[in-house]
């Protein structure tokens, strides 16, 4: 049986199995490390399928290879897609390819970081990465992004630290108002 004549499935007690429930409930997981966005906002979840053993299994990205909140995720994921069909096994998969971009982070996402005081990255990270290897440089490096301050809307901005509170954030510091504000990496 392939995934899309799965879509609706009788299951035991003859409750309807929904996979884009699932997968909405799945989105709807704020995110550990920023809870002002949804795994849906992030574009973190990428699909929900039924399993030839009955068990559900959700497709995740993580936002970078280690990061600390991935197993925070899946968890959380696991519990709130479990809630919606509690007598089936939910199980998570990590899926490193393609790998997660910030161009995934939907209009909203970026606007609910921006209300928070989070710099949504700028610009589209795929489309200014050249395809092939990535060039690594150690030590100081040249800043090739601009990011407005979402306190004051300033693009005179610089960066203070390439780590911020999260490892997908820098810290970044406005020369307009002086405020000091995480801003998400364009990966």
């Amino acid at each position: 049986m392939s995934e899309a004549e799965v879509v609706t499935m009788v299951v035991e007690e003859r409750t309807a199995l929904d996979l884009a429930e699932l997968e909405a409930a799945a989105s709807a997981v704020p995110d550990p490390e920023l809870p002002v966005v949804t795994l849906g906002d992030l574009g973190i979840v990428r699909g929900v399928a039924l399993l030839d053993d009955g068990a559900v299994e959700v497709r995740i990205t993580p936002t970078f290879v280690g990061c600390p909140a991935t197993e925070a995720i899946a968890a959380d994921v696991r519990a709130a897609v479990g809630a919606r069909v509690p007598d089936t096994e939910v199980r998570t998969r990590m899926v490193m390819s393609p790998p997660w971009s910030t161009d995934w982070i939907s209009e909203d996402g970026r606007r609910k970081l921006a209300e928070h005081g989070i710099a949504p990255p700028s610009g589209r990270a795929r489309a200014a990465r050249p395809a092939g290897p990535v060039a690594v440089t150690i030590g100081l490096r040249r800043e090739t992004e601009t990011q407005t301050c979402p306190h004051c809307g300033s693009t005179e901005t610089r960066e203070l630290s390439a780590f911020g509170s999260t490892p997908c954030q820098s810290l970044r510091a406005c020369r307009a108002c002086g405020e000091p504000f995480g801003a998400m990496k364009s990966l």
